[in-house]
């Protein structure tokens, strides 16, 4: 691991205190209340403080567009985002810390049997807006269509949609407290979770929170973090 230099700190907490952008919307990522947050991104934040000698403070948000345009808008020194095209160009990202499946929810007298059968003409497919699954599905979509909302599985629901998009971890939760509906168990995306901060840092600030994000993998930092919060450790990232 790289040495922290005073460069580095002044870069990465030009204020005096580590700000970091906390998505509570991803229940796989992060738990607990805006006051008391906890999970990975948290333990993360905290690291990255601690190797730079300086206080953290927590910006929570519900949606991860939210917690994107904090970073764009100078609020965050550092974020906690799937890796995505349409987020790159604002945010220079590590290498994934965590891989987390996108995975779709129907009906359950629905034909749908495998994620590539929801992409046909007329199948309206509930999104949360802006979350990496509305990024990658609007790119990628031919036939189906994506209708925004607070929830995807909660536009799914309420507007009687063919389809639902999410993690799989709460989108499976969702399905077992609804017989009426089902998971499509193959996922249609891998959603790559990665440490960002503002793509105009100096790329040796970029070059040790990427060194850093390594090291905590390749040393069990990450598959303990998760372990703490009830996650499975099989969701540890490969190294870079």
């Amino acid at each position: 691991m790289r040495s922290v230099t005073a460069d580095i700190v002044a870069d990465l907490a030009p204020e005096g205190s580590l700000r970091a952008s906390i998505n509570l919307g991803n229940p796989v990522l992060a738990q607990g209340t805006p006051t008391a947050p906890a999970g990975i991104t948290v333990d993360i934040a905290r690291e990255v403080a601690r190797r730079l000698e300086v206080p953290v403070e927590f910006l929570c948000f519900d949606a991860a567009r939210k917690s994107y345009e904090a970073m764009r808008a100078g609020q965050a020194d550092i974020c906690f985002l799937a890796v995505d095209p349409a987020r790159e160009a604002e945010v220079a990202f590590t290498a994934p810390y965590v891989v987390i499946e996108g995975v779709f929810v129907v009906p359950r007298d629905s034909e749908f049997t495998t994620a590539a059968d929801v992409d046909r003409s007329g199948v309206r497919i509930g999104v949360k807006r802006g979350s990496a699954y509305d990024l990658h599905l609007s790119r990628t979509l031919e036939h189906a269509s994506v209708v925004r909302g607070e929830e995807g599985v909660d536009e799914f629901r309420t507007q009687g949609l063919e389809a639902g998009a999410g993690i799989r971890q709460p989108v499976a939760e969702f399905a077992a407290k609804h017989p009426e509906v089902r998971l499509v168990e193959g996922p249609f995306m891998q959603i790559r979770q990665a440490l960002g901060t503002t793509a105009t840092r100096q790329p040796e600030t970029v070059r040790f929170l990427r060194d850093l994000v390594e090291e905590l993998k390749a040393g069990g930092f990450v598959a303990d973090a998760l372990q703490r919060a009830n996650q499975s450790r099989s969701l540890v990232a490969p190294p870079a």
